[in-house]
């Protein structure tokens, strides 16, 4: 008897999978890729509000209070309900656009036509752009949803990251160090998990800085990538000299995927 007991409950062990053999189906917000983002929803473990209001919780707590980065000069206050949209377009097609759901933010001299557009100037708070520019209007066709605008230096000129409308952006690594600027909202959003990636605008150095200084993968694209005169559409830039339309984000994967989107 004893003998078919314990053939017995060796056989239900065989049955009921160990902790160390269940594969792991659960999404991790922390460092995540588009991929990932894309492969959680494939499997059904992650949808777009959940996602965007797990970025949005964290926002809340970092960047508005707590360490308080404050790297984000508005939010959009129908992300949650575009969110509801693309989950349904996902439910009804069964397929992913390039940038379905990928929460991006906007540097804040990127005109969005349901965001100010300040460039972080007093002078121009409220000031509210008619449509989106070029770059912004190719993101959201590839699915991308746009959560918020970053600070950034003041008309995107230096290279600290401060401006009157929004004050000083903190580094998420060392609070009391610089985040590199112009784009330096952009980089320290996108280095505390705000969203999964960025965008920021160049004309010397104002995307390098802050990859650099917030540990990110920039990419400043050749100049015509994105076509001339569409890309300058619709952004505040400082200088005569055009700037360049890139982004920043934690891998390189985001990136390419990110950047051909938007040179299109």
């Amino acid at each position: 008897m004893r003998v078919k007991q314990t053939a017995l409950v060796f056989a239900l062990l065989l049955l009921i999978p160990g902790a160390d053999c269940v594969p792991d189906r659960s999404f991790h917000l922390m460092e995540t890729s588009i991929a990932d983002i894309h492969k959680a929803m494939q499997a059904g473990t992650l949808t777009c509000h959940n996602l965007v209001q797990q970025y949005l919780d964290r926002i809340h707590a970092y960047d508005q209070q707590g360490p308080a980065i404050n790297s984000m000069l508005y939010i959009n206050s129908a992300s949650l309900e575009q969110a509801d949209a693309l989950d349904q377009e996902f439910r009804r097609t069964l397929r992913l656009k390039p940038l379905h759901c990928v929460p991006i933010v906007l540097k804040d001299n990127f005109d969005t036509a349901d965001m100010p557009t300040t460039a972080g100037a007093l002078t121009l708070k409220g000031a509210q752009p008619e449509k989106d520019a070029f770059s912004v209007r190719r993101l959201r066709e590839a699915g991308a949803l746009i959560l918020g605008k970053t600070n950034l230096q003041e008309f995107a000129s230096g290279g600290i990251s401060v401006s009157s409308l929004g004050g000083q952006v903190k580094n998420p690594y060392d609070l009391t160090r610089t985040p590199g600027g112009s784009s330096g909202g952009t980089g320290a959003a996108v280095a505390a998990n705000f969203a999964a990636a960025g965008t920021g605008s160049d004309t010397g150095g104002s995307i390098r800085s802050p990859s650099s200084a917030n540990s990110l993968v920039g990419l400043r694209p050749t100049r015509g990538l994105i076509r001339p005169g569409r890309y300058c559409a619709g952004v505040l830039y400082s200088g005569h000299d055009r700037p360049h339309d890139p982004q920043c984000g934690r891998r390189c994967t985001n990136i390419r995927r990110h950047g051909r989107i938007r040179s299109k």
